[in-house]
């Protein structure tokens, strides 16, 4: 089963509510952390990684926190996962740091390499806007179809 390590499920959802906050309302980590669950320490690796790469700002002082670098319509979904996965590799063998020796006989490998195309072009059509309007699964599945062409 293919899995995003806890990062990057946090730093998505951190960023959801980042985003719930724009353009004026800084979000404090300890509120994210509490609607999130996620513990204050995990999130201040996570906020701080996102913070170097440019996706959110500090805001320092009362009514501090977090706010987003661009419109929530600008950042997508494959922006948050590279800066903290790494990569959008379904597999080893396609990810350019590791690489593959057997690709030219590799039966799967073209298998793999069209369903991470799939995988990374929904994850950058899919914004943070579009998390702060999403609220079913089938909103979700009719987005991906009108962006990316693909089967519901």
């Amino acid at each position: 089963m293919l899995r995003l390590s806890t990062k990057g499920q946090y730093g998505v959802r951190a960023m959801y509510e980042i985003a719930r906050g724009w353009p004026d309302e800084p979000v404090n980590i300890k509120l994210i952390s509490r609607r999130q669950d996620v513990s204050i320490h995990y999130l201040e690796q996570i906020l701080n990684k996102l913070r170097r790469a440019g996706l959110i700002k500090s805001v320092k002082g009362p009514g501090g926190g977090y706010i987003l670098s661009r419109q929530p319509s600008e950042i997508t979904i494959a922006d948050i996962l590279v800066e903290l996965e790494g990569p959008l590799a379904i597999t080893s063998c396609l990810n350019p740091e590791e690489g593959c020796v057997r690709v030219e006989q590799c039966v799967t490998h073209l298998l793999w390499k069209s369903l991470g195309k799939q995988i990374e072009d929904f994850l950058n059509t899919v914004t943070l806007e579009d998390l702060l309007k999403g609220k079913s699964y089938k909103d979700f599945s009719m987005l991906a179809k009108a962006k990316t062409g693909a089967p519901v």
